[in-house]
């Protein structure tokens, strides 16, 4: 049974302290969709990429990505 992931967020709001209990199967679903993203071997490989991208831009710059992708202070 694939649900939205935003379907475990909503409930785990909506249960408060019980949603351990409440919220089981939209845990498991979310579990089922994790897994198969981590058994994806092109979905790995683009992660290995992008990582090694930023590892490159960081090694050529010093800057970390977050550092880089925050906006610039203009000038008054």
């Amino acid at each position: 049974m694939a649900l939205d992931p935003a379907d475990f967020t909503k409930c785990c709001k909506d249960s408060g302290v019980l949603m351990v209990i409440k919220c089981r199967k939209e845990n498991s679903a979310l579990k089922e969709c994790l897994t198969a993203y981590y058994t994806d071997p092109a979905f790995y490989e683009e992660c290995k990429m992008e990582y090694l991208k930023e590892r490159e831009e960081f090694r050529r710059t010093g800057i970390p990505a977050k550092k880089r992708l925050q906006k610039l202070p203009t000038s008054m």
